[in-house]
């Protein structure tokens, strides 16, 4: 079965609140394409507000995480026109700019509109990227930005990256747990300079600096000292952009590059041949500076950005590689064969580590002129697999693994618990209710397969992963209801439809 790309509109055929998972008939046998990446998407946005010149984003995700996102940059002054398959950004007057008089030139594209006014309130929702990488963006501005968010965002981590931000020359004000409400003061300027901070409960810190850094007067250095940042990928990411886009990045002090290039062998990029994966050095695995082992070991690693001019000019999204794998998983699970089409030859995602990991439990994965095609024999291995790197696959991995022909143990995964649901303790429970057996460790959780009971209810946590794991599970439980499923819409608003049309017959 062909499946429909996705609508460009996050109201168009969204996922139901209370959704029947349709079970699968026999093997599923699709071609599935699936809208843009959320983390490359709130990055490009980020980039593109800070720019010397408009910055057309092709392909963007239409949901809710980057609507947040495009709202908070319309509010401090952004100008964003939308069109089918496309943003048009026009950047807001930051930094110095929205410090001169009125009427006196500024650089700033024709028709940008006036700075904010004095008082900006941002409801980040419950996202992650929204809520990490806009304080920095709001130091640029001269207003006292807000930001407040949905009841579960008061217990995502934010602390270190806003006491590093005042460390930079920000200022902020909110209360001595550092976390939402704050608000950010801004003064048409940050200072900049280095600054060190524990980055372990999320890559997004580090990211959200860098991202801003050469806005900043003296650019920044960040050094990350303590246990090992999880999902390292994401930092790649950024770095990349970043340099795609003429900045100026180092990483573990290797020497500048030449704008938007990166030489062989600068730690922070994807070696010749080897596409999503993490090279040797990358911040967040066990470079240089590495100290202690398992758990304890204590990581150093340092990023710097110099300041200057930010011009993407154009930023192309590729598809969301994470919302591919429960397609994906879809072939092992039925003992089918799903393709995902446009799957990119050099991704900015962990695409590598992605196929590893369905090739450990039994998948056969190859290349076609379709997209990537996974195949499943009908039989799912169990592994143990450390998956500190991409934690987002988490769920529906636990879900693959919970309809194993063997246990499986996943590590590396205890900063779950404070992501948009406690996903360890979520999917523990939610599988638990179904007759399954899913065991918290300090770090991760342990599965051992047995037969899950049909006509049973399955919680969403409010988490859009959750929904995914669900729908897994749903292909050989028959009667699962999943609630409060319309979640899923932070990043795939119409997951139900797309999930439906791989399961019709071809």
């Amino acid at each position: 079965m062909v499946s429909d790309p996705p609508g460009g509109h996050p109201g168009s055929q969204e996922t139901p609140s209370d959704w029947l998972v349709p079970c699968a008939p026999g093997p599923v046998r699709a071609l599935v394409q699936l809208p843009g990446s959320k983390s490359m998407t709130n990055r490009a946005l980020i980039l593109a507000a800070l720019a010397d010149r408009p910055t057309l984003i092709s392909g963007p995700l239409v949901a809710r995480d980057t609507m947040l996102m495009v709202d908070a940059l319309r509010a401090l002054g952004c100008r964003i026109e939308e069109s089918p398959g496309a943003w048009q950004v026009e950047p807001a007057a930051l930094g110095h700019a929205c410090r001169r008089p009125r009427g006196q030139p500024s650089g700033q594209p024709s028709g940008q509109p006036p700075p904010p006014g004095p008082g900006i309130d941002i409801d980040v929702g419950n996202a992650g990227t929204v809520l990490r990488f806009l304080p920095p963006v709001a130091a640029l501005t001269c207003a006292d930005v807000r930001f407040t968010g949905d009841p579960r965002v008061s217990h995502r981590p934010v602390g270190p990256l806003l006491a590093a931000l005042r460390e930079l020359g920000a200022a902020i004000s909110g209360d001595e747990s550092g976390s939402v409400p704050f608000a950010v003061r801004g003064r048409g300027a940050v200072a900049g300079g280095s600054v060190t901070l524990d980055a372990s409960a999320s890559s997004q810190f580090v990211s959200g600096l860098l991202l801003a850094a050469a806005r900043f007067d003296s650019g920044a250095e960040v050094r990350h000292c303590g246990p090992p940042i999880p999902s390292a990928p994401h930092i790649e990411m950024t770095v990349r952009m970043l340099r795609a886009a003429g900045v100026h990045v180092t990483v573990d002090g290797a020497r500048p590059d030449p704008a938007g290039t990166a030489p062989a062998g600068l730690p922070g990029t994807a070696p010749a041949g080897l596409p999503g994966t993490a090279p040797a050095g990358l911040p967040g695995t066990a470079p240089a500076g590495l100290t202690g082992t398992g758990a304890e070991r204590s990581v150093t690693s340092t990023w710097r950005v110099w300041p200057g001019p930010i011009g993407p000019g154009r930023i192309d999204i590729e598809p969301d590689l994470s919302n591919a794998v429960p397609f994906l998983a879809a072939a092992l699970a039925t003992g089918g064969e799903v393709t995902v089409a446009g799957w990119p030859a050099d991704s900015l995602q962990p695409a590598v580590r992605i196929i590893e990991l369905l090739r450990s439990m039994g998948a056969g994965v190859r290349r076609t002129a379709e997209g990537l095609r996974v195949t499943g024999s009908g039989r799912i291995s169990g592994v143990g697999a450390d998956l500190s790197e991409v934690g987002e696959l988490t769920p529906v991995l636990t879900a693959l693994a919970a309809l194993a022909s063997s246990p499986s143990e996943f590590t590396g995964i205890g900063h779950l618990r404070t992501h948009e649901s406690d996903r360890l303790a979520a999917l523990a429970g939610e599988i638990g209710k179904l007759g399954g057996d899913v065991t918290e460790t300090a770090d991760g959780l342990r599965i051992r397969p047995t037969p899950l009971r049909a006509g049973a209810s399955f919680d969403s946590h409010d988490d859009h992963r959750l929904v995914m794991a669900a729908a897994v599970l749903g292909l050989v439980t028959d009667g699962l209801r999943v609630h409060n499923a319309a979640t899923v819409g932070k990043t795939f608003p119409e997951f139900s439809r797309v999930w439906a049309g791989t399961l019709a017959p071809a």
